[in-house]
């Protein structure tokens, strides 16, 4: 499997931000296990997802300072790859 997605440390709080399909983001159950699936693969740290609508606007879900923080910045402004999960 291949993710989009950033770990970023800010103001000493390291953190992922992972993209998803906004199919993923629509249901608290989806959303839930996303979030619990990928935390072993980013471990000790808050894992936020991220879908887009079709407008293309970011939305965050998660850690609520981390959430209002990334509400700051423009989405080229995260360090984007890829990881390859097995």
């Amino acid at each position: 499997m291949t993710l989009h997605g950033a770990v970023i440390i800010e103001q000493g709080v390291t953190f992922a931000v992972i993209a998803v399909k906004p199919e993923i983001t629509r249901y608290t159950q989806n959303l839930v296990a996303a979030r619990s699936e990928l935390m072993q693969f980013f471990p000790n740290m808050p894992i936020i997802l991220m879908s887009q609508d079709s407008e293309g606007r970011p939305h965050y879900y998660g850690r609520k300072d981390i959430v209002d923080f990334l509400k700051t910045i423009r989405l080229d402004q995260i360090p984007w790859k890829e990881y390859h999960i097995y």
